[in-house]
């Protein structure tokens, strides 16, 4: 009976220090963000950026949002604004909320983050525009939020590309392929008459990698004009089946043990479609762990070395090279538009480009370094 009653007891003192733990954590993260803020904004420094930004990443490690934050910090030398990477200096130990938390509670000029569709989102973006600190929501958005705007991709453009490379490649590759199937035709007493031969088509079948972990409506919008482009420009009698495979991006290695899934299936995929760059690595890598090159088509996102060395070596067709550096660009823009007229445009959308066998040359010789 004493023990029946101890024992919530004991939970609610065990909750209550999970809380007060996470909210020093939190607090500590406040000191020291702050702390560090303060080296751009010391009066005594003549050489201070007017404003003074911060940028929470999806991925800081990935060679995409190297390449947006160093677009970002470029135009922000130019706009005499200082553009700081949160993930870098906490690593991830927090989340992009806590980061969120973190630079509100810090009075910033302004935030970059890659948002979501999330409830929780959405408070901390409005709470940040409550405190007259202007947020851009990058690559990832939230439409129900206060931000001031979104920089991102023309993701029912990007499907509808995505769509033609799939017709493409079925007209290159043959697709569907066609297997003679050879059967036995008997009489009603059981003799064996003749043999008879039929030819089985088969679908191709297209799987396109989502993110788990992403809460917003460019995925289904891509999807949508990936799906849209197939039903519309392919040839009559064709069957294809496209299907969505959610890919759990916690980290590196629940990638490839969500992707090596898909290999160890009976039917793999004709062609794979990436939605980012870790999905097109680990796909690029599976087929060749696999010897599944020549089989499995890739359709990849980024223009990573590695990537531009896969397509050099027909292991991935194609892939979808987003201007990175300029969606950096354009969040400071963004923000200095904001700062100095009190609003900027709802939408800006970063240029694609795709790269295949075809133009690979023009990427190798301009300078990427392959290993």
């Amino acid at each position: 009976m004493n023990n029946d009653i101890r024992k919530p007891k004991k939970y609610t003192f065990y909750l209550s220090i999970t809380i007060l733990l996470l909210s020093i954590t939190t607090i500590m993260g406040v000191f020291a963000f702050t702390m560090y803020v303060e080296r751009y904004t010391q009066k005594s420094d003549p050489n201070r950026y007017d404003k003074y930004y911060i940028m929470i990443a999806e991925n800081s490690s990935a060679s995409f949002w190297k390449s947006v934050y160093e677009g970002a910090y470029e135009e922000g030398i130019v706009q005499n604004s200082y553009v700081d990477l949160l993930n870098d200096t906490f690593g991830t130990d927090y989340s992009k909320e806590d980061m969120m938390r973190i630079a509100i509670a810090s009075e910033v000029d302004g935030i970059i983050v890659a948002a979501d569709e999330s409830d929780e989102m959405t408070e901390l973006i409005n709470e940040a525009v409550s405190e007259e600190i202007p947020v851009v929501t990058l690559y990832g958005d939230n439409t129900q939020s206060n931000r001031c705007t979104f920089v991102g991709i023309g993701s029912y453009d990007l499907g509808r590309e995505y769509g033609r490379q799939v017709l493409e490649i079925m007209r290159k590759k043959q697709l569907p392929r066609a297997q003679v199937q050879v059967t036995p035709l008997y009489d009603e007493n059981g003799v064996r008459l003749m043999w008879t031969e039929e030819m089985i088509h088969y679908p191709v079948r297209v799987t396109v990698l989502l993110s788990t972990h992403t809460q917003d409506s460019g995925q289904n919008i891509l999807c949508s004009g990936i799906q849209e482009t197939i039903e519309n420009e392919k040839q009559e009698n064709v069957e294809i089946e496209l299907s969505l495979v959610t890919i759990d991006d916690t980290n590196t290695f629940s990638v490839e043990e969500s992707i090596r899934d898909i290999f160890m299936e009976k039917d793999i995929p004709d062609i794979i479609v990436c939605l980012n760059e870790l999905n097109t690595t680990c796909v690029y890598q599976a087929v060749v762990d696999y010897n599944k090159v020549g089989q499995v088509n890739i359709l990849g996102y980024y223009d990573s070395d590695t990537i531009l060395k896969a397509i050099d070596r027909n292991v991935i067709y194609a892939t979808a090279k987003i201007d990175a550096a300029q969606m950096g660009k354009y969040c400071v823009e963004a923000l200095t538009e904001f700062h100095t007229f009190g609003n900027t445009s709802q939408y800006f959308i970063a240029d694609i480009e795709l790269i295949n066998k075809d133009n690979i040359a023009e990427y190798l010789d301009g300078g990427a370094e392959l290993e």
